[in-house]
């Protein structure tokens, strides 16, 4: 799993061939997200909701 970039705590990780359409896993602080590459469409969340947000 090949890591892209790094930033603000926030690491991008591209898959490709590992499993299920082309991807990338956004993770921050223990949470992750996995988003489609063709279409930019989450794939799933593991995110948990921000305090102020309602």
């Amino acid at each position: 799993m090949p890591e892209v970039s790094r930033f603000y705590g926030i690491v991008i990780r591209m898959f490709f061939r590992e499993y299920g359409p082309p991807h990338f896993h956004a993770e921050y602080g223990g949470q992750q997200a996995v988003v489609g590459i063709e279409d930019l469409a989450v794939l799933r969340v593991g995110f948990r909701r921000a305090r102020w947000e309602s």
